[in-house]
């Protein structure tokens, strides 16, 4: 029956209310990469947000990009403080499962990183990415400079070009600042889980239609 509802946004008034502080510890170190989770992160990195659906695989997408130093994954774009895994399940949170990229821009753009991320889900399905149903599953993109926002705003246009001359729909993606909207990290059982548990499940799959961003790139960016 949960599952035959279709998934809505609460308001702050029906929102959980959260806690103060989280319930839980985060591992240190990123089980692949060996690089902190929660930093310190080296100067002149830059710090990438996405949501793209179970963020099991959307994690695992990035931390195998070149360029990346750390992932985590986490909630982001709700209400309430300090969420656990199953009070975000429950659609009463308001957050996205989202992945938090670090990343080097001398190794790898923020443009590349959107490609990635178009490519690997379908943001044209609303609180949805396959069989997965759900507000927690939305498509999203939380910036963190101008530029960042200007290259989001950018890409999504370019690709809504040639996913509509491909017979897909209008994109979905909440494209919005990270400023104000926490990025909350999960559990450590979710953290790097596919690396853990490499036959777990893995719901990311694109539209097969190919993103043309990131063609005017800096000489040596990947």
């Amino acid at each position: 029956m949960f599952l035959s509802r279709t998934p809505v946004l609460p308001t702050p008034e029906q929102a959980l209310k959260g806690r103060p502080t989280p319930e839980f510890a985060v591992p240190e170190r990123h089980t692949v990469l060996g690089n902190p989770l929660l930093g310190p992160y080296p100067e002149g990195f830059e710090v990438a947000d996405f949501g793209l659906g179970c963020f099991w695989g959307a994690e695992r997408k990035f931390w195998q990009t070149a360029g990346v130093w750390t992932t985590l994954v986490g909630y982001q774009g709700g209400l309430t403080p300090n969420p656990v895994y199953e009070e975000v399940c429950s659609g009463l949170t308001g957050h996205t499962e989202a992945v938090r990229v670090v990343f080097d821009p001398a190794e790898v753009s923020y443009e590349r990183l959107l490609k990635l991320f178009w490519e690997s889900h379908d943001p044209t399905q609303g609180f949805r990415q396959g069989n997965d149903v759900g507000t927690q599953y939305r498509s999203a993109v939380y910036t963190h400079s101008p530029a960042q926002a200007e290259a989001a705003e950018a890409s999504r246009a370019t690709y809504q070009k040639v996913l509509t001359g491909s017979g897909h729909g209008t994109i979905t993606t909440e494209i919005l600042p990270a400023e104000g909207r926490t990025f909350f990290p999960a559990e450590g059982y979710h953290q790097q889980y596919l690396d853990r548990n490499p036959a777990g499940y893995c719901g990311i799959g694109g539209t097969g239609v190919s993103c043309p961003i990131g063609v005017a790139e800096a000489p040596g960016v990947a």
